[in-house]
């Protein structure tokens, strides 16, 4: 569990992990350069939970990666990454590793996830990659749950907010690109899983309820600046030239209509900030991923 200033919903969190059915799984909380008392209140209320601190805040990828390699090094045969804002069923784990199990295809699998604050509405049901103006979309978002996704299958991506990997795929792809910081590295690492002859798979009976509000909105500028940034270098990456052109024509038409559906809001600065972060991302360095991670932080 990625954790960065955010000790009330990561206990919360926590409380809710330590009630899984599956019986052979040791929960870790990355501390991802946090300023708060995160790490006090976790260590006071779960001492036997280790904790591995990140010095510092580079993105979630970077955070993330220190639990991966921790896994590997360790011998897990697979590795649940997630948010620290989700309460998860108790039969999550069991039906991710079924369905792993069940299929060796599935390089990686996730959860049907709700809206906390509306138990029914599905906020996602597997990613879809869409080549416009935001290169990800979650599948049934803002959707009430009628049954419409209860069946398995294969998507483009899996959310990073709970997803479950094969240490096979790991070892086959790498790391996540801690070039993003915030957006669109879990399309990246999927995209980059299914290179290597993978697949990503979307398993309906696991569910989770994510703490993220559906009226309000993530449209805000210092998260639209990383949408916008992070897509650029997904396109650079990944992107045929049809693709390139799509995205670049949803991107001119979606900048400008944003900017005058925000200004009764006074938020137009978001959808400016989008741009920025695309022309951001479209001169950001492009590094080979790094194989270790010991920006860790010993234990006291």
């Amino acid at each position: 569990m990625l954790n960065y200033n955010g000790a009330e919903v990561a206990l919360e969190t926590l409380e809710s992990l330590c009630q899984l059915d599956y019986p052979r799984f040791d929960p870790i909380v990355i501390d991802n350069g946090s300023t708060d008392d995160s790490y006090a209140r976790i260590s006071e209320r779960y001492p036997e939970i280790l904790q591995l601190r990140v010095r510092t805040n580079r993105g979630i990828s970077w955070g993330l990666n220190h639990g991966i390699q921790h896994a590997l090094d360790r011998g897990y045969d697979y590795v649940l990454l997630m948010n620290n804002d989700i309460e998860v069923e108790r039969s999550l784990l069991d039906e991710l590793v079924a369905a792993a199990e069940a299929d060796p295809s599935l390089g990686c699998v996730g959860p049907k996830c709700y809206y906390f604050s509306d138990r029914q509405r599905i906020w996602s049901a597997g990613g879809i990659l869409r080549w416009r103006e935001s290169i990800t979309r979650e599948r049934g978002d803002g959707e009430l749950d009628c049954g419409q996704y209860d069946r398995d299958q294969r998507v483009d991506y899996i959310n990073g907010c709970a997803v479950l990997i094969r240490r096979a795929a790991l070892e086959a792809t790498g790391f996540w690109d801690p070039v993003y910081y915030l957006g669109v590295e879990d399309a990246d690492f999927c995209t980059r899983m299914k290179r290597q002859g993978w697949h990503c798979g979307y398993v309906h009976r696991a569910r989770l309820w994510h703490k993220i509000a559906h009226s309000l909105g993530v449209y805000k500028p210092a998260r639209t600046f990383h949408t916008g940034r992070s897509g650029a270098i997904y396109l650079r990456k990944f992107a045929t030239p049809s693709q390139w052109a799509r995205s670049l024509l949803f991107l001119g038409l979606a900048i400008p209509a944003a900017f005058v559906r925000e200004l009764p809001r006074g938020n137009q600065g978001a959808a400016i900030a989008k741009l920025r972060g695309f022309a951001a991302g479209l001169g950001t360095t492009l590094e080979p991923i790094p194989d270790r991670y010991p920006d860790l932080i010993a234990p006291a």
